[in-house]
């Protein structure tokens, strides 16, 4: 998406694209709203937990927030996810403070917060992973390593370049191209599932998408 507009953090257009496989989208929300997690750290009591644990919890529940958040709702995507945060963070400390051999009493239910199952995270890292491996190898690492999908940092397009020994405008094509073949029916609909976004609507995005890039690819011919 990154490659036709730059994605605003609020749009909804923005949500759906992330929720449909888009991770230039899903990485943009993520930067886009990472002060939410710090102002729940802040205002909640971490318990034993280090800050930098806090944080790690936090980017999980805001993960998992974007990928469920629906606009129609009526509700703005920082209450949604500032309950999601709470919510997770809450359970981390629970957890670390459970006295060994002791039953505490469960959390109360969060209605905004139940995506936060850890059973739906690791389905979800399942098929991400999965749905990578039918990209070729090439597309893969750069894929892989642009947004830090092996748990390293982020590289840049550039630095990217500068390892594969071409342009900057090479990498960003074989970024983009990894996309569109991530879009594809036969090899998200595992994820799309997960994520509930195996609709017809949100295949019709994914095409149109796809649609694009690749007439920008051809210099806008059809």
């Amino acid at each position: 998406m990154s490659s036709l507009h730059h994605p605003h953090p609020n749009d909804q257009t923005t949500f759906l694209c992330a929720q449909s496989g888009c991770a230039v989208c899903l990485d943009h929300l993520l930067h886009s709203h990472e002060r939410l997690i710090h102002a729940v750290v802040h205002q909640q009591y971490g318990g034993l937990l280090p800050y930098a644990d806090l944080v790690q919890e936090g980017r999980i529940a805001l993960w998992q927030a974007i990928l469920h958040y629906d606009p129609e709702r009526g509700f703005a995507f920082s209450t949604y996810a500032w309950r999601a945060i709470q919510h997770r963070i809450w359970s981390a400390v629970a957890r670390a403070e459970r006295p060994q051999g002791y039953l505490v009493p469960a959390p109360p239910p969060d209605p905004l917060a139940c995506v936060e199952a850890v059973a739906q995270q690791a389905a979800i890292q399942v098929a991400l992973r999965e749905a990578l491996r039918h990209l070729p190898r090439r597309l893969y690492e750069v894929l892989v390593l642009a947004y830090g999908l092996d748990g390293q940092p982020a590289r840049s397009l550039a630095a990217l370049a500068r390892d594969y020994g071409v342009t900057r405008e090479c990498v960003r094509q074989w970024r983009n191209d990894a996309l569109v073949l991530l879009r594809l029916p036969a090899v998200s609909s595992a994820l799309r599932r997960l994520c509930d976004r195996n609709d017809r609507q949100a295949y019709r995005q994914a095409e149109a998408l796809n649609r694009a890039w690749l007439r920008q690819r051809r210099g806008g011919r059809r």
